[in-house]
């Protein structure tokens, strides 16, 4: 083996000696102390990946025959009991109000104002509007893309 190199170094006057390994010494050393790796058996599964088609959503809504009473209702419920006698004039400037009754109205109905007509809804009027069409879309995204017509590069194909 290789000998032991020793090493000076000076520190406030003193003199220093350490001793130095040479480098066979250093890195074998190292890899002695080391203790063997052995690799286990891992199995690998290999998963292919699924195409899941996302559950329809049903879009579809058949106003209620009694919807007047049941906005009245929410309203009574949301703004007091008391309600004047042109209460489809009643102005949702109030964004708590307009939120607790529109959220209700969603509960009970089972269709919400979407997104980009919250805007719209200004009275009471404007609400009894949007709840008295109705909305027959059956078909998510995806059938309306799948049915659309599509460049010959794309294809959208739910079973494999």
């Amino acid at each position: 083996m290789a000998a032991l190199c020793a090493g000076r170094f000076a520190r406030r006057g003193w003199l220093w000696k350490v001793p130095l390994a040479t480098r066979r010494d250093f890195w074998s050393r190292s890899r002695k102390e080391k203790e063997p790796v052995v690799a286990e058996a891992v199995e690998e599964v290999k998963k292919e990946p699924v195409l899941v088609c996302p559950p329809l959503r049903s879009r579809a809504y058949t106003p209620p025959d009694d919807l007047q009473s049941r906005l009245e209702s929410c309203i009574k419920e949301v703004l007091g009991s008391s309600l004047p006698t042109n209460w489809q004039d009643i102005s949702l400037d109030d964004g708590r109000v307009k939120f607790r009754l529109l959220a209700q109205l969603a509960d009970d109905l089972g269709h919400a104002v979407p997104n980009s007509r919250l805007h719209q809804m200004c009275r009471v009027k404007d609400v009894l509007d949007f709840y008295n069409v109705p909305s027959h879309q059956d078909r998510s995204k995806f059938d309306e893309l799948v049915a659309s017509n599509l460049p010959p590069n794309l294809k959208i194909s739910w079973g494999y």
